[in-house]
């Protein structure tokens, strides 16, 4: 029996995933298909990019613990509380490219039984808009050594404003 924060980030998982196929499709013109969730030791969804399959692990990036709570619908480890209040302490236009490089050193570590894994990372905050991250992608630095073969970025919860960060 599932609980009911694993349902919920499930759906916020295949929610992001949904919008990001849909922007990519309309992006690219290339087709992708049929979102389906995997088990733990796996990426997040898997869909078909063509005919290929193509595995996608989620995040949802957020800029305090309020919106982590209410995104991840689950209270926040320790380490998670303290590396929130390492961002919060920092100067407002460092706070994105701190939650990014917090975020991509984390998904650096995870290894995934898949043979093709992108990234998507979804905004889930409301101070944060494309420009911001348009600025920030610029100046991030990316961890040595990760699993994917690309990474994207949807700058809005709701709205297809796509970018590939890597």
């Amino acid at each position: 029996m599932k609980r009911s924060s694993d349902a919920e980030k499930q759906q916020l998982e295949h929610d992001a995933a949904k919008l990001f196929l849909r922007c990519y499709e309309q992006q690219t013109g290339i087709h992708m298909r049929h979102i389906w969730h995997n088990e733990p030791n796996r990426p997040d969804v898997s869909c078909y990019q063509e005919n290929e399959q193509l595995d996608i692990e989620v995040a949802h990036l957020y800029a305090s613990e309020t919106e982590a709570m209410a995104v991840l619908g689950r209270p926040l480890s320790i380490q998670m509380q303290r590396d929130l209040a390492d961002m919060a302490q920092q100067p407002s236009e460092n706070r994105l490219q701190s939650a990014l490089g917090r975020l991509l050193k984390q998904k650096a570590t995870k290894r995934y039984y898949s043979k093709r894994t992108w990234l998507l990372i979804r905004n889930a905050s409301t101070i944060w808009h494309k420009s911001d991250f348009e600025a920030a992608i610029k100046t991030i630095v990316f961890p040595n050594t990760h699993q994917f073969e690309q990474i994207w970025l949807l700058c809005d919860f709701y709205r297809g404003e796509l970018l590939r960060v890597d």
